[in-house]
């Protein structure tokens, strides 16, 4: 049906996403509409170095605005930015931008004026909506367990190799293309995962209890830190978890060392999600903002990320102090 109503399907070779849930149900919706087999995933910093060759056949979701390529979805301001900067005009693009809370909405918008889309998609951008935005209202639904909760957060534990993790997101591309997501998420593959997560949770959280602080500035306790520089690889573990031993907080801050093909650099990353009550209309915190206005990343108003180069470990400790200093101020901001 999607074949027959849209007069794109066959002019695209593959699809290029982010390695995210967002992003999967993004590739999914342009895979079944396009009739796409072929999925890449990625990360936004691949895109902004050009490590990646994409051209006038690809289609592009939830990631940067590439040279050149056939189709781009996205929802993220700061990316925008970037165009409006580079006196691009967003609309010349082929494909859609929109502030949506997720991009899937921004494909599932696009396809809807094109062609009738099956039902189940919908559910699958409901969820995309609220885990992308972690726009939930209270601890309680963050924690139940829905469908989309569960694809998550197989996602979130770490994958034996790069390759493994490619495969099995390919993998839940085609499931989600074809199945809806209860169905999807029953699958033993998905819950054998799913139990791994389980297992691992309390690793994560012993982790963050010992990594984590509140700067000296921050009399109210609003921002947790989570250092992870300490450690001689990053610990893999879902910084968001800190609401549970900070229910009270309204956002929490990573900063980690970068890694180089398994070696651990001096460059840093930072990474900031606000909390459920952070989250909240009346709070009117922007951390994509945060890290556009520092000049070292971007994201959303409730997630966002960072890169900090330093050149020594003396200048990453200093530089490290320096960041979380500056974003706490540009946080304690009217």
């Amino acid at each position: 049906m999607g074949a027959e109503k849209h007069p794109e399907v066959q002019l695209y070779e593959k699809i290029i996403t982010h390695n995210d849930f967002d992003g999967m149900v993004s590739a999914s919706l342009c895979a079944w509409a396009l009739k796409i087999e072929r999925v890449l995933f990625t990360g936004p910093l691949a895109i902004t170095r050009s490590q990646i060759t994409i051209t006038e056949k690809d289609v592009v979701c939830d990631l940067p605005y590439p040279l050149q390529c056939g189709l781009w979805f996205d929802h993220h301001e700061g990316n925008l930015q970037e165009l409006e900067y580079r006196r691009i005009d967003a609309k010349a693009i082929p494909g859609r931008f929109d502030l949506k809370p997720s991009c899937s909405r921004v494909v599932y918008e696009y396809f809807s004026d094109r062609t009738e889309l099956p039902s189940r998609f919908l559910k699958a951008v409901e969820e995309a909506d609220i885990i992308d935005s972690f726009s939930y209202i209270s601890i309680e639904e963050w924690r139940r367990e829905t469908p989309g909760k569960v694809i998550d957060l197989t996602l979130k534990i770490r994958f034996p190799s790069p390759k493994d993790q490619a495969s099995y997101m390919r993998n839940l591309v085609q499931q989600i293309r074809e199945r809806s997501l209860e169905e999807v998420s029953r699958l033993g593959f998905v819950q054998q995962r799913l139990k791994q997560y389980r297992e691992e949770e309390g690793e994560m959280l012993r982790i963050i209890r010992d990594s984590s602080y509140f700067l000296e500035q921050d009399k109210q306790r609003e921002l947790v830190v989570i250092d992870l520089t300490p450690h001689r690889r990053r610990p893999h573990l879902i910084k968001n978890l800190a609401f549970l031993i900070y229910p009270e907080a309204l956002g929490v801050v990573e900063v980690y060392n970068l890694m180089d093909q398994g070696v651990k650099t001096n460059h840093l990353g930072f990474s900031m999600s606000l909390s459920i009550n952070g989250n909240r209309p009346n709070q009117a915190k922007n951390i994509g903002e945060i890290m556009r206005s520092l000049n070292i990343g971007d994201g959303h108003p409730g997630a966002a990320a960072g890169t900090v180069r330093c050149s020594s470990k003396q200048e990453m400790l200093k530089k490290k102090e320096e960041v979380l200093g500056q974003i706490f101020k540009l946080w304690a901001s009217p």
